[in-house]
């Protein structure tokens, strides 16, 4: 029962502004710390107290021995019980209590929740995200920062709270009974002081860089890694293990020298700081025995100032690995928010509002789009695709179709001109809205690596069995989805696709596709060569499922097949960003322009050659 409540004083899934991370790190620590700052204000009370009670022990050790000196062995007891029982109190009760409120805070409370909470916010915003953004890293490398940087902020905060107390608590109460006992024996410890903040400072910034760029290699080399396994297809069919061999190779090799050059700097501390200790230890025990000898100072002093150095020396240890480790953390923070920090570039208006389609109407309006080069892709655009007019964009590669339909989905925003769908600029309406009003049936289909059903009921959420099933009948994915299995034993709807729907042949993968853009109904349809996985006996068997689906709807069509489009209402012909001809495929085929140059081809057989 107590661990379930300290485990629930974070509300992992908390509501909190979903606005970019800070990209200074003491700016990006305090974001998601205050969140929980109560906490560590309760965690650092009790950290006091632990620190406090442990020098008392010291204390208690010097003021034993000096009890047993002073006082006869048959009245110790009698004379000292009321001392005796206090400090039992003390080591049996009070110290399991505050070390046991300590860690069931830190270890129930903020570890587990803390990590869970920074990980959820951090996924809950680059998850929305443009697909540029994701287009110019490695997915591997972005999930790997996201599921580091949540712990790293948790532990060097946690290692901070914990640090802070115990450095200034044993100080500043070592000083003080030393300085108590004489003077001159805290003269050792005040220097060792000095010179212990003095190689923290000059270490500390290096361990800091160097982890950094050894937290940086780490997340490159996991890039490159789950890259090849993500295409580990490509790497069999090219026979390259020999090449994605070397590719992981140099990244190892990298992340190794920079953690070797990390350790370097390391391992100098370590020896550097230990060397500072021996001379605490000597100095202070030589100079302790030379005071007892003089008679300024008690052999129970003599035993505290002994017992607080060496403990002092074993936690100088501990505290130059928490220092390291709390900086070798900031390090995979930094990497972290290189990536996490990252602006959106694709971004609703604070005053968007839902699109509401009730005929279906898009125009392009002198539309500008370069993806950010010098040279033109489209510029200057305007195409008006009428209620339920089903078009068709034929083109040669890189004549800006599909960057049309990317444009359309908002997945890019204009540089200049507007898109307006029924007297709506999309730049106006909430993204989720705009694309929940248009299904898609893309070239390049990949599906999750869930169950069939999840990737149908992708389409619509609260659909039946009934209707998912008809959508499978209507797209000729009922002759082999009841047959599906995975290595788990699941079958057909419960089987799962694999990573990217890998499982699936090519034409079963489209077929799941379109079944879950029929399930979605949207008003405005995209077809992006959606039939272009299929063969020809498979592109006419569904053919007239495409036919139903498009009934009613606002077709835009891509296909190089032409045979698949020539039957659309219109085709509107585009070449290097620009529309150079528009009609009906008899009225261009008459045309001879580059339509009909390319529709010879095609029927001819040679496809792109004049």
């Amino acid at each position: 029962m107590i661990f379930r409540w300290f485990e629930s004083l974070i509300d992992i899934f908390r509501d909190a502004p979903d606005t970019a991370p800070p990209k200074s790190v003491v700016r990006f620590y305090v974001h998601y710390l205050r969140q929980v700052w109560k906490l560590f204000v309760v965690a650092l009370a009790f950290g006091l107290a632990v620190a406090l009670v442990e020098v008392a022990l010291f204390d208690f050790l010097g003021r034993v021995v000096d009890m047993a000196q002073k006082t006869p062995a048959a009245t110790f007891f009698q004379t000292h019980m009321q001392t005796l029982v206090w400090m039992a109190f003390v080591v049996v009760v009070l110290r399991p209590f505050f070390i046991g409120v300590h860690d069931l805070l830190v270890n129930q409370a903020i570890n587990p929740g803390l990590t869970a909470m920074v990980r959820w916010q951090q996924h809950r915003y680059v998850l929305k995200q443009s697909l540029a953004f994701f287009q110019n890293d490695f997915a591997g490398r972005i999930a790997n920062r996201i599921m580091q940087t949540g712990p790293s902020l948790r532990e060097s905060a946690v290692q901070v709270v914990d640090a802070m107390w115990y450095v200034s608590v044993y100080a500043g109460t070592s000083i003080y009974l030393f300085a108590k006992a004489d003077i001159w024996l805290a003269l050792p410890l005040v220097l060792w002081i000095g010179g212990y903040v003095g190689m923290l400072v000059f270490f500390v910034p290096r361990v800091k860089d160097r982890s950094w760029h050894a937290s940086e290699a780490r997340s490159k080399l996991m890039g490159r890694i789950v890259d090849g396994y993500s295409n580990i297809m490509t790497l069999k069919l090219f026979a390259h293990t020999n090449r994605e061999e070397g590719y992981a190779k140099e990244a190892i090799r990298e992340q190794t020298d920079k953690l070797r050059a990390q350790n370097r700097i390391i391992t100098t501390m370590d020896v550097s700081i230990t060397s500072l200790n021996g001379l605490l230890i000597a100095g202070t025990s030589a100079l302790a025995l030379w005071l007892w000898v003089q008679g300024t100072v008690s052999t129970g002093q003599v035993a505290l100032a002994v017992g607080l150095v060496i403990r002092i020396n074993n936690m100088s240890g501990w505290i130059m690995w928490v220092v390291n480790g709390i900086f070798d953390n900031i390090g995979s923070v930094q990497d972290g928010i290189t990536t996490i920090s990252q602006e959106r570039t694709v971004v609703d208006r604070p005053d968007a509002v839902p699109l509401r389609v009730t005929k279906g109407e898009v125009r392009f309006d002198d539309i500008h789009f370069h993806y950010g080069k010098s040279g033109g892709v489209i510029s200057g655009l305007d195409l008006i695709v009428r209620p339920g007019e089903k078009i068709g964009l034929v083109g040669p590669s890189g004549a800006g179709k599909s960057t049309l339909v990317n444009v359309l989905l908002r997945l890019y925003d204009l540089e200049e001109g507007h898109i307006i769908i029924d007297g709506q600029d999309i730049a106006k309406v909430t993204q989720e809205s705009l694309r929940s009003k248009i299904g898609v049936v893309t070239q390049d289909t990949s599906l999750l690596h869930r169950s069939i059903r999840d990737n149908l009921l992708y389409g619509r959420p609260d659909a039946t069995e009934a209707e998912m099933a008809e959508a499978v009948r209507k797209a000729r994915a009922d002759e082999f989805v009841p047959l599906l299995s995975d290595g788990e034993g699941r079958m057909g709807y419960d089987a799962h696709a694999g990573e990217r729907g890998v499982k699936l042949s090519g034409g079963q993968r489209q077929r799941i596709a379109i079944a879950r853009v029929l399930l979605k109904d949207a008003p405005i349809l995209v077809l992006d060569e959606a039939t272009s996985a299929l063969d020809s006996e498979a592109e006419a068997a569904i053919q007239e499922s495409l036919e139903t689906l498009m009934q009613g709807k606002t077709v835009i069509a891509i296909a190089h097949r032409l045979s698949t489009i020539a039957r659309m209402d219109r085709l509107v012909v585009m070449e290097k960003g620009a529309i150079v001809e528009t009609g009906t495929h008899s009225e261009l085929i008459a045309h001879g322009g580059l339509y009909a140059r390319l529709w010879a081809h095609q029927t001819g057989g040679f496809v792109g050659v004049e």
